[in-house]
C-alpha cells in the first residue's frame, strides 16, 4: 500500500480529479500543515507539501521534478483581508492551514519594513473586528472573496479591489510585482531516501494530463462543490502552473533566498 497525501482544495483538483485509488494506491486528505507533518513522520509516502516546509527540510525531503502548484501573478486564494491600508497594518490573524502563505506574508511585510504582530487563529472575516488583517488560503479564501461581491463580473478585470468595503491583497500578485517571477506554493515530495515508484509517478502525470485537458469539467465540479460561479472557477484554475518549469524553479529559488533558506535544486530523476 502506497499512501498519497492530498489537500482537498480546488486549486489542486486538476492534479487528482482523474486519479483513482486502488492498485496499491491510497489517498489521505488533509490541509497543508497536516500533510507536511505526515510526510516527515512517515504517515504518508508521497504528498503535496508546502514549498516553505520543503525548503526548511531539504535534508529530509526530495521533490518530483515536474510537479508544482504555482502561479504567475494573481492567485485569488492566498488573500489578506483588511480594512486599514497595507502600510498601516499592526495586527494580523493567520490561517492555521498553511506554512508557505504565512511566511510569504511575513516576508512581504518585512520587505516593506512593517512591524506587525501575528496570531494563529481559526475564523473568518469576523476576526477583522479584533485584527487589522486576516490571512485566508485555499477554498476558504476564494469563497470568502466571492462572498463579498455584490455582482459577479463578466471579466476578471472588473473585480473590485475592495469588495464589500474590505480590502483584499493577493499575496502572489504582490510577490510578482516585486520579483516578476512565479510563486511556488507546493511541490510533490517524498522522504529523501525513499524514491517514488515509477508507476505511481506515471499515474500522477496521466491524471494531471487528463485534469488539464478537461479543465472545464474539473472547474464545473469544484464550482458546484464551493457554490461559486463556474466561469470564475475556470479562470481561477487556468491561472495555475502545475509543471515546475524553469521560471517556477527560479521563483522557488528566489523565495528560498528571500527567507534565508537553502535551495539545493535536487529533484528525483523519475
Amino acid at each position: 500500500m502506497y499512501i498519497l497525501g492530498v489537500p482537498r482544495y480546488a486549486n489542486t483538483a486538476p492534479l487528482y480529479h482523474f486519479l483513482e485509488e486502488g492498485e496499491g494506491l491510497v489517498f489521505k486528505y488533509g490541509v497543508p500543515t497536516e500533510l507536511n507533518q505526515w510526510l516527515l513522520d512517515g504517515t504518508v509516502d508521497l504528498s503535496l507539501v508546502s514549498s516553505y516546509f520543503y525548503l526548511q527540510n531539504v535534508q529530509h525531503l526530495r521533490p518530483l521534478p515536474d510537479f508544482s502548484v504555482a502561479d504567475l501573478g494573481p492567485v485569488y486564494s492566498v488573500n489578506l483581508f483588511h480594512h486599514k491600508p497595507w502600510n498601516k497594518l499592526k495586527t494580523i490573524a493567520l490561517t492555521t492551514e498553511s506554512a508557505t502563505s504565512v511566511r510569504l506574508l511575513q516576508h512581504l511585510l518585512e520587505r516593506d519594513k512593517l512591524k506587525v504582530s501575528y496570531e494563529s487563529v481559526q475564523g473568518g472575516l469576523e476576526l477583522l473586528e479584533r485584527y487589522d488583517g486576516m490571512l485566508l488560503i485555499g477554498d476558504r479564501a476564494i469563497t470568502t472573496y466571492v462572498g463579498l461581491l455584490t455582482l459577479i463580473p463578466e471579466s476578471v478585470h472588473q473585480v473590485p479591489e475592495a469588495p464589500g468595503g474590505v480590502r483584499v491583497t493577493d499575496l502572489s500578485m504582490r510577490w510578482f510585482t516585486h520579483t516578476r517571477l512565479p510563486f511556488v506554493f507546493a511541490v510533490w515530495a517524498t522522504r529523501k531516501d525513499e524514491e517514488p515508484p515509477p508507476e505511481v509517478v506515471r499515474r500522477l502525470r496521466a491524471a494531471r494530463s487528463l485534469g488539464l485537458g478537461n479543465l472545464s469539467a474539473v472547474a464545473g465540479t469544484e464550482a458546484q462543490r464551493l457554490n461559486i460561479p463556474e466561469r470564475l472557477m475556470q479562470h481561477y484554475l487556468w491561472n495555475f502552473r502545475y509543471h515546475l518549469e524553469a521560471p517556477d524553479r527560479l521563483g522557488l529559488e528566489a523565495f528560498a533566498k528571500a527567507v534565508n533558506l537553502p535551495y539545493p535544486n535536487d529533484f528525483w530523476d523519475v
